[in-house]
């Protein structure tokens, strides 16, 4: 097999990645839970569906602009949460949200980031209209709840991301076989300057992390998401929903925006892959709230698919992570601009040329 110097697609960009990151941190970033079924289930979700173009529309100028919660995008993607971007690229999630805003992309930053609520803020703040959302869980301590969205909320971010598939952490078995840990000199950085937290550790980077897993919340429910909404006006948005009854009861709990997602089939493998659930979901939201979908997105022809179905934008998470192991916000940058390119190939051989004329008439399912 040719060795892959200069990637013209995500895939060959996770080839190459895997040159660059040790086994711990591939393990880390590649992996699924138990028997992996459902990360394989949302890349193949995508390939059952198949197009139905439209022929002889002007397709000579195409836009791909859209907004998610008022805010403006330059193409309808966000970039995923994702925990330890600092095992990819000492820049980490710096790299990532200069790429995502330089590219008027949105980037929601991960509870469990190792570059700071603040420090990535301020990239941010570079540049005009930068949509930077911070995810969270609700904590067992619910200070450090408090602390964290008031960080975020000081810091200018635009909404706040709620994880809900993870009342426990789901079985990755490569993490435990590696007996992951972070390397020294990395930190979760919005865990070490809150002060009140008991760390059951005497060695600070592992001690956070299992004071992290020991305060996810099983015992959490939807009466909850009333008080977290109480300590900010940032709007609210769920995400891990793959069942319909549960959107609809989020829009009533408050939710403006829900991502359907199987946490990248790292929580409950064998769940429904996130395109199977979105079909479900749209309908029964009726567009009380925006839906957004993960899982699985590897190519601009997945967008689209997504978008048809009814999706106001994807998320893409992995991909990310393979651009900045490879090349650091370059490589970050680069990733996104091929899945832009991709896009706007796929839409005008579709006879697009704006994403609201996008709908299920585009679409055939086997």
């Amino acid at each position: 097999m040719k060795a892959i110097s200069s990637p013209i697609n995500l895939l060959e960009y996770e080839q190459l990645a895997k040159t660059h990151l040790s086994q711990m941190a591939l393990d880390y970033y590649i992996s699924g839970a138990g028997d992996e079924m459902t990360l394989r289930d949302n890349r193949a979700a995508f390939e059952r569906v198949k197009l139905r173009p439209k022929m002889l529309v002007d397709v000579s100028e195409i836009n791909l602009t859209t907004s998610v919660l008022g805010e403006p995008l330059q193409l309808p993607l966000l970039i995923a949460p994702m925990a330890f971007q600092c095992l990819a690229h000492p820049d980490g999630e710096l790299a990532t949200a200069t790429a995502a805003a330089s590219a008027g992309l949105g980037m929601v930053l991960s509870t469990l980031s190792t570059q700071s609520i603040e420090d990535v803020a301020e990239v941010g703040s570079k540049f005009d209209n930068a949509l930077q959302w911070f995810q969270l869980y609700i904590h067992k301590d619910r200070g450090l709840t408090r602390a964290l969205v008031e960080k975020a909320y000081a810091a200018g971010y635009k909404a706040l991301c709620l994880t809900v598939d993870a009342p426990v952490l789901g079985q990755r078995e490569r993490d435990r076989h590696n007996e992951f840990t972070l390397p020294a000199g990395l930190q979760l950085a919005n865990l070490v300057n809150i002060s009140g937290l008991e760390i059951p550790d005497e060695q600070e980077e592992s001690g956070l992390f299992t004071y992290f897993a020991q305060q996810l919340d099983p015992a959490l429910t939807w009466d909850d998401l009333e008080w977290l909404q109480s300590l900010s006006p940032l709007p609210l948005v769920v995400k891990g929903i793959l069942r319909s009854d549960d959107a609809v009861r989020a829009v009533e709990y408050g939710a403006k925006a829900i991502v359907v997602s199987n946490h990248g089939g790292r929580q409950l493998d064998g769940a429904i892959a996130s395109l199977d659930a979105l079909s479900e979901i749209v309908p029964a939201v009726n567009g009380r709230a925006e839906v957004l979908v993960d899982g699985g997105i590897r190519r601009g022809t997945d967008i689209l698919k997504a978008l048809a179905i009814g999706a106001q934008a994807v998320l893409i998470g992995r991909p990310i992570l393979w651009g900045l192991a490879v090349g650091g916000q370059a490589g970050v940058s680069h990733v996104i601009s091929l899945l832009q390119k991709e896009l706007n190939v796929a839409m005008a051989l579709m006879g697009c040329s704006t994403l609201a004329e996008i709908d299920s008439s585009f679409l055939h399912f086997k």
